[in-house]
């Protein structure tokens, strides 16, 4: 599904190059579920915006679902996107003045679906993820974990291969965090493949791979016995 080999990426910060990925590899199947840990300055977000099509790396190669991902245009790397990836962010990203439905709709507008056939499409995921009697809220009229579950189901409407969720539980309160991470692992159960960018131990047990980064190079990766929520 996903395969990395000896990839570097470095910033001009104006006086020197700052290296912050020193040669990774890494190679993900469909169907797993990942978790990328690593303190700050470890290279994990320059990682995951690369694996999504956000930055560009400096060299080594990069394949999704088999296609290199390889010096895009801005259109080609936005079709690709949308193509192969749905993204869940810590701060959720919904847009203020839509209600939810219309968020969980969103990519499909971009993909020139029809509004009665996103709309139903949108709602039925909204049902998938406990949330169809708020279909009309606006996002400050729902919790944390409510808005969570909105951006879940945004990412999985246009049917990605991959799910990228950047640290998806740290603006919530453990409750909230196990209804989430329950959640992702029901997604996962379903055959989708998951990746989880975090710095809590107790989120990364309860995939079924952790791959840690340090100083911009993989410094363990190893499959766990998975922590099931009930």
């Amino acid at each position: 599904m996903l395969s990395i080999k000896d990839l570097h990426k470095s910033y001009d910060t104006g006086k020197s190059k700052l290296h912050v990925l020193k040669g990774i590899n890494l190679e993900i199947g469909e169907g797993e579920f990942v978790s990328i840990m690593g303190s700050s300055g470890s290279g994990k977000s320059t990682l995951l915006n690369i694996i999504g099509i956000l930055d560009e790396k400096d060299s080594g190669t990069y394949e999704l679902d088999s296609i290199p991902i390889e010096q895009l245009t801005e259109v080609k790397a936005a079709e690709y996107r949308s193509r192969f990836l749905g993204f869940v962010f810590q701060s959720f990203n919904l847009i203020g003045y839509k209600t939810a439905l219309e968020n969980v709709a969103l990519p499909l507008y971009y993909q020139n679906v029809s509004r009665k056939e996103r709309n139903k499409r949108a709602l039925e995921f909204l049902d998938k993820v406990g949330l169809a009697p708020w279909a009309n809220h606006l996002p400050n009229e729902l919790s944390g974990g409510q808005k969570q579950r909105v951006a879940i189901a945004r990412a999985l409407i246009s049917d990605p291969k991959v799910i990228l969720a950047d640290e998806p539980t740290g603006a919530l309160d453990s409750k909230t965090t196990h209804d989430i991470m329950k959640l992702l692992q029901q997604i996962n159960r379903e055959g989708k493949t998951i990746i989880v960018v975090t710095h809590e131990p107790d989120v990364a047990a309860q995939t079924k791979r952790n791959v840690v980064l340090k100083d911009g190079i993989i410094e363990s990766d190893e499959f766990i016995s998975q922590k099931i929520l009930e």
